[in-house]
Parts: structure tokens; C-alpha cells; sequence
């Protein structure tokens, strides 16, 4: 390529496109805000991690709380580091107000849950109703938190199935946190009996059948009659166990498989 195609190729990429303010928009310019942009993102998530990792990783925070600050770190470089690529490139900040009032409408419906997500998430990292690591339930959705980010939630359930919950959706919602008071949560197990045998030869199965289960010893389990029908005596057993390390559904079939096998042993019919 000789130098009249290289001058050729430098002038036609300084036409001018279009006209931002009293700034003229050329290829070059546009060019150089794309390359700005994408090392701006870098330096921004490397800020960021770097801020996570030598800084609040220091201090007593929770760790809902650093990532909480280490994401308002991003964005502030993010925000910091746009005026200054704009304002290198010569483009007036003022002439984005005529625009930013045009697409202000549009801007308010279409991103009005992205930002309620993102304001949430702030609320849900600084007030901390849940925690990396707690078992919830919200939405129909139920496991345990794996990552809290600005926008969103990250639970696994016990089938190690990834759920993406927004965080709106633990402001406005009913939110079930079973290790929110970092105590032992218990267990409730009804079992059906037909009327007319010995209950208290049952509640001694019943409550030898829970502790083969992966239960607490301490508080130490119980049987209680929550109903009396002519067809049904309703038993419960009430046995605490873990919710950090267990889900709920999979304490409840250990309880039920240890219950069976020791009624049908004994000869003791449920109810129908």
C-alpha cells in the first residue's frame, strides 16, 4: 500500500458522520471511544476485584457488604471514567442533555425494573435479610444462596439447578430465610393413625424411628396430636435438624422412610 492509499484511507476516515454539540463525529472518533470503552471496562472489574481482595477482605464487613461496596467501587469508575473519555474525545457533556430528554420516557419504562433490581440488590447487600450461604425461599423458588450480585440473586436448589432471582423480587415478595437466625429450625411431620390402637406405643416408634434420621439430639424430638376424627388420629412428630446443610424436603423423606419401616414392623395401620 503507498503512501497516496494510506492519505487517501486517513481522510476519508476523518468525514465527518454527524455532529454531537459542536463536536464533528469521525470514524477515528468513534474508534477511539470503542477502544476507551472496552479498556474502561477493564480497569474498572480489575479495580474493582483488586478493591474485594486487598482492601475489604481486611476488614470486619460481611461479606454481603464488600461485594455491595466493591460493586458501587465499578460503577463509579465506570461513571468517573465515561466523562473523562467523552471530554478527551471534545464532546461536551451538555450536549447529551437534549437526548437524555428525549429518551427520558422511554428510558423510564424500559428500564424501570432494571433499575429496581439494581436499587434492590443495594438494599439487599447493605441490610443483608439474606446471606451467602442461607437457604431460602422466595417465589416458588427455594435453595441456597450462592452469590449476591447487583442486579440479581443466584440460588441452587438441591438438585444443584442454578436460579436467577431478581433482587426485586426480596423487597416486594414474602421471603422464607430458614437459617436467618443462624439456629436450628424444626421439623414438622404428620402421621395419619387409625383410631382405635395404643397412640402411646406409636409415639414411642415414632419418636425412635426420627432420631435414626439426621435430626438434633437437642432440642430433643417430640410427638404431638394436632387432630382426633372418627377415621384419623393426626400425629406430629417435631424433630429440629440444620437448615444450612440439609433442605427441607430431604430431612422429611429421611423422617417418613424411618417412620414406615417402624409402623409396618409393629403392625400399626395408618389411616385411610
Amino acid at each position: 500500500m503507498d503512501w497516496s492509499s494510506i492519505k487517501h484511507f486517513i481522510d476519508a476516515a476523518n468525514v465527518s458522520l454527524f455532529t454531537l454539540g459542536k463536536t464533528d463525529i469521525t470514524v477515528f472518533t468513534l474508534v477511539k471511544l470503542a477502544i476507551s470503552a472496552v479498556l474502561l471496562w477493564a480497569v474498572a472489574g480489575r479495580f474493582s476485584r483488586w478493591t474485594l481482595k486487598r482492601l475489604l477482605d481486611r476488614t470486619h464487613m460481611q461479606k454481603g457488604q464488600q461485594l455491595a461496596v466493591a460493586g458501587l467501587v465499578h460503577y463509579a469508575v465506570l461513571v468517573f471514567g465515561t466523562v473523562v473519555i467523552l471530554q478527551n474525545a471534545g464532546i461536551e457533556l451538555t450536549a447529551f442533555a437534549i437526548v437524555g430528554s428525549a429518551l427520558g420516557v422511554g428510558v423510564g419504562f424500559g428500564l424501570q425494573n432494571i433499575v429496581s433490581n439494581f436499587i434492590s440488590g443495594l438494599i439487599v447487600l447493605l441490610e443483608r435479610p439474606i446471606q451467602i450461604g442461607d437457604r431460602i425461599e422466595v417465589a416458588g423458588v427455594a435453595g441456597g444462596v450462592r452469590e449476591i450480585g447487583a442486579r440479581r440473586t443466584t440460588g441452587v436448589t438441591p438438585d444443584r439447578i442454578a436460579i436467577l432471582v431478581p433482587n426485586q423480587s426480596f423487597i416486594t415478595a414474602n421471603v422464607t430465610n430458614f437459617d436467618y437466625l443462624r439456629q436450628s429450625v424444626r421439623l414438622r411431620v404428620p402421621v395419619p393413625i387409625a383410631p382405635g390402637q395404643d397412640i402411646r406405643r406409636i409415639e414411642g416408634l415414632l419418636l425412635d424411628a426420627a432420631r435414626q434420621a439426621t435430626i438434633l439430639p437437642d432440642p430433643a424430638p417430640q410427638v404431638a396430636i394436632t387432630g382426633v376424627a372418627a377415621t384419623a388420629v393426626t400425629l406430629e412428630i417435631w424433630a429440629w435438624y440444620e437448615a444450612r446443610s440439609f433442605a427441607q424436603p430431604e430431612i422429611l423423606s429421611q423422617v417418613y422412610f424411618k417412620v414406615f419401616d417402624a409402623l409396618a414392623a409393629s403392625g400399626v395401620k395408618l389411616a385411610r
